[in-house]
């Protein structure tokens, strides 16, 4: 039975890599555009889909909630480990970062066709542990820090979000750093992501 396989990443040389990748392996890969519809036509597809943020995120839950349920394996870029952990608990098989070498992604291509999970150990030591790449949290923010978050989310820089603020920059750097500390996460996308993740954005 020919298994399809659909590579999804903002990036076209990205894609084309990938495909180029696994083609050469004799996999059938392809760059949907619309990969529900590609689901739809093609049952039991698999997906390489890049993670590097609450988006994506979202997306990879929407794709597992598809029928019959796909095998979608998450390609993680930045913070491998955190955003790992999210997306197997969003719903994906396998965990492969985004800059492995052509060889790790074959193999870890193959092993999940064959019925396995495949992740970096960090990712596995992390769900073992119980952990959500993050350290405890130690108090809710603010609704003035709350509000920050809302607009880093929207794509503002520290520097826009500074001069807003009323802070200098260096300030804002500092009280940004303190605030993560706070609630116990060590980026922007990880305090962006619990966010979300706590409905902190809901009105």
């Amino acid at each position: 039975m020919t298994v399809h396989l659909a590579v999804l990443d903002p990036l076209p040389v990205f894609r084309a890599g990938v495909a180029a990748a696994l083609s050469s392996v004799g996999r059938l890969v392809e760059e949907p555009t619309d990969v529900l519809a590609w689901l739809r036509e093609r049952p039991g597809g698999v997906v390489l889909l890049t993670v590097h943020s609450v988006e994506d995120l979202d997306r990879l839950t929407e794709l597992c909630l598809v029928r019959p349920r796909p095998i979608v394996l998450a390609l993680p870029s930045g913070d491998v480990s955190s955003l790992g952990v999210r997306a197997v608990r969003a719903g994906a098989r396998s965990v492969v970062a985004r800059a492995a070498s052509v060889p790790a992604l074959q193999r870890a291509v193959a092993a999940t066709l064959d019925g396995e999970a495949v992740m970096p150990a960090d990712v596995a030591d992390l769900l073992v542990a119980g952990g959500g790449g993050r350290a405890s949290r130690r108090s809710a923010p603010s609704a003035a820090q709350v509000a920050w978050l809302r607009r880093l989310s929207k794509g503002w820089t520290v520097p826009r979000l500074a001069s807003e603020m009323g802070y200098s920059e260096r300030a804002m750097y500092r009280l940004l750093q303190s605030l993560y500390q706070q609630i116990g996460v060590k980026t922007r996308l990880e305090a962006i992501m619990l966010a979300h993740e706590q409905g902190w954005f809901e009105d």
